[in-house]
């Protein structure tokens, strides 16, 4: 990178800026949107030459498109995409000011500052500065900062692909979030986790009925305990161990770093050994559901004549039809399932010239770089884009020190992304675009 200096402070200050624009997504489009958010992105893309577009889905919800053209226009698109939105945090649960952007520690800190502003950040200054230099790459990258990611894309990716797709001409890959953040092993290496798969989501309500009547009587017909019944199934199951290619992928080459035997038949012997990730990457070992919301009735002395519940439950790539057989045994014929969100689990192979790419210009800033593959338990915009027929993955690179739970900081108190992180970051994405 010519003059790296200049982009490597730059994505500091993007990051603290965009921070500071609240855009906190509650999900039932009552924010403050991200229409401000769009226009300083488009703003400083404008500045080095860049055409930007704002797209506004819905009043508020905004969402910048730019492409910059590849000296071979023969090649097909790339497409870089970040979400403008972070979910809400109260002030007073943190250690500072979430909306500040204040340095500390050696770290940037805010709501955002991991989910997923930083990355935003680092395309910001590295194609800025790209684009002062003259340097193109060899194919068309679109650039895409999008509304709503928090809350399912309905107002950002999703509505772009299915009313604007022509703006994703070209595209036959997409590198978007959560993915090629390290994790310290032993011998002064690191994993770089690359993301090649993601579980489906399955927001589902349930509705059981019943006959009102009144709280002192003999009532069989209950429509609270029917629901109950079923809620309880449902949070109680444990689904069977799958293991999907990228996780067995990830498990073997996690294993050999941390020089522990990976037992097949157990694989969850081994997730002692990965620290604060255990969450995570055990989620991706089998089918979840968990209840989170219960509503019914209006006075303890009378009986409902309806009650609901909310269940999060998340699927395996390629198991999507046996999880909803599953859960429609659990939750008997006497209750209606309806989803408040569904789509579809992801994966693809970890191989070929883009991977190729990520793994060159994470080694050239880390020798002692390991790139692998994971699955993400939650879910991504990388779901709608896959819908126009992209292959998706997770890759905005980040160096940790040892210490910090990155996988907390998501949707966590005291989110916060190291400075330091952040130049890497710039560095690797310079390269990955000199070789994608």
């Amino acid at each position: 990178m010519a003059d790296g200096n200049v982009a490597e402070d730059e994505v500091v200050r993007i990051c603290q800026e965009l921070i500071r624009i609240d855009t906190s997504n509650p999900g039932d489009n009552s924010g403050p949107g991200e229409r401000v958010a769009a226009e300083y992105v488009a703003g400083l893309l404008d500045e080095v030459g860049l055409e930007a577009r704002i797209y506004e889905s819905h009043p508020g919800r905004a969402s910048v498109i730019a492409r910059i053209e590849g000296t071979d226009p023969g090649r097909d698109a790339l497409l870089l995409h970040g979400h403008l939105d972070v979910v809400p945090a109260r002030a007073e649960d943190w250690t500072r000011d979430p909306f500040g952007g204040e340095i500390a520690d050696g770290c940037v800190w805010g709501r955002g500052a991991v989910d997923m502003k930083d990355m935003d950040a680092m395309m910001l200054a590295v194609v800025r500065q790209r684009l002062r230099e003259g340097r193109r790459p060899s194919r068309d990258v679109v650039l895409a900062f999008l509304a709503d990611e928090e809350a399912g894309g309905k107002w950002g990716a999703q509505w772009l692909v299915q009313e604007h797709a022509e703006l994703f001409e070209g595209c036959t890959e997409a590198v978007g979030e959560v993915g090629g953040f390290s994790l310290t092993v032993p011998g002064d290496k690191r994993m770089y986790l690359i993301e090649t798969a993601e579980k489906g989501i399955a927001w589902m309500q349930l509705t059981a009925g019943g006959t009102a009547g009144h709280g002192s009587m003999v009532h069989p017909d209950n429509a609270v305990t029917a629901l109950a019944g079923a809620v309880a199934r449902l949070g109680e199951h444990r689904f069977p161990v799958q293991m999907t290619k990228t996780v067995r992928a990830f498990l073997e080459r996690a294993c050999m770093a941390y020089g522990v035997e990976f037992d097949p038949a157990e694989p969850e012997k081994c997730l002692a050994e990965i620290g604060p990730l255990a969450r995570m990457i055990g989620a991706t070992l089998r089918h979840t559901l968990n209840p989170t919301r219960l509503d019914a009735g209006y006075k303890t002395n009378v009986i409902p004549q309806t009650a609901t519940a909310q269940v999060d439950g998340r699927f395996l790539p390629g198991y999507e039809e046996e999880f909803f057989t599953v859960v429609d045994e659990l939750i008997g014929p006497d209750i209606k399932r309806e989803f408040v969100y569904h789509d579809q689990a992801l994966e693809v192979e970890y191989e070929g010239a883009l991977v190729a790419a990520m793994e060159r210009s994470l080694i050239s800033e880390d020798p002692g770089a390991l790139p692998v593959p994971y699955c993400l338990s939650g879910g991504t915009d990388a779901k709608h884009f896959a819908k126009l027929g992209m292959r998706c993955y997770g890759f905005a690179p980040l160096k940790l020190p040892p210490e910090l739970d990155f996988s907390g900081m998501f949707h966590g108190i005291d989110e916060r992304v190291p400075v330091d992180g952040l130049r890497f970051g710039v560095r690797v994405l310079d390269q990955f675009l000199d070789h994608a």
